[in-house]
């Protein structure tokens, strides 16, 4: 996240009675694949170097996930001197959902929290959906610059053209998982995309709480709203959290990490992804393998 505009004095974490009901689902079981444990902790370990060397790092471990050349890309940003990283996971309609985390981190501490911990998850997102075919194409993206004002997210949303916009169905952004179970950023996130986490939360037994940070800064996942595209932000910020002082600071290191809440986070988001591929129908169970 970007530096904090101010010590948070709130931190309400919004209610979320008004979102309970359950959103139309497939009929089916949402399928995806649940990368093992270890993998997600090594990647999460590979947080070292300098933007430029997490830039090219991200690049490899889409390889490794299997987003071969002919699927990643990078977008040169113009105020940056490093690129988007863009990994395609190709559909069969003209539908998008994108899933976003910046690689970028400021010189205080190691960026692990923030936001290695929501890059690094990229690539392990899309081995969970590739198992099967999709309706939607999905844009995995590590940004640029989210620490200097979200300038790559700004960027990439400003040279979106209309119909790329209108075929956006949402952006699923990722941003300082880890410290906790997992909080949704819930008054600036579309109530649709709220509505199924919760729901996808309730089926996989995952822990979601509601947690607003508007006192503590923003993320790129603001740069969508601002064309109106649907957005919701994922992260793991509470009061107690925050009171801790680690974003921005030398206590930014691996071992700020609460491993088991990441890696409930990591199924959460699986699950999730599937489960926004599918058709209006009756409430789905989520399976894994």
């Amino acid at each position: 996240m970007k530096a904090p505009l101010a010590r948070s004095k709130g931190y309400a974490a919004a209610a979320l009675a008004f979102l309970l009901c359950p959103p139309a689902s497939t009929s089916g079981k949402i399928v995806f694949h649940q990368v093992p444990r270890d993998i997600i902790e090594a990647r999460l370990h590979k947080y070292a170097g300098s933007n430029q060397q997490r830039e090219a790092t991200l690049k490899q471990l889409f390889a490794d996930a299997g987003c071969d050349a002919q699927h990643v890309s990078e977008q040169s940003v113009k105020t940056s001197r490093l690129p988007n990283v863009v990994c395609v996971f190709p559909g069969s309609s003209d539908k998008v959902i994108i899933v976003g985390a910046h690689f970028d981190h400021v010189s205080e501490g190691d960026g692990v929290v923030d936001n290695w911990s929501g890059a690094s998850l990229l690539p392990s997102l899309y081995e969970a959906i590739k198992v099967e075919p999709r309706k939607h194409t999905y844009l995995f993206i590590g940004f640029t610059d989210e620490e200097k004002g979200e300038v790559g997210s700004h960027f990439y949303v400003q040279h979106m053209t209309k119909e790329q916009v209108a075929a956006t169905d949402a952006m699923v952004n990722l941003d300082t998982l880890g410290l906790a179970p997992s909080e949704v950023w819930i008054s600036h996130s579309d109530k649709r995309l709220a509505n199924a986490l919760i729901y996808i939360a309730k089926q996989i037994n995952a822990p979601l709480s509601a947690v607003n940070v508007e006192q503590v800064g923003s993320s790129d996942g603001e740069q969508f709203a601002g064309r109106n595209i649907p957005r919701i932000t994922i992260h793991s910020l509470t009061q107690e959290t925050w009171n801790a002082r680690i974003l921005h600071t030398s206590k930014d290191r691996i071992t700020a990490m609460h491993l088991d809440d990441y890696y409930q986070t990591y199924r959460l988001l699986a699950a999730y992804l599937a489960f926004l591929d599918e058709p209006a129908g009756t409430p789905a169970t989520a399976a894994s393998h």
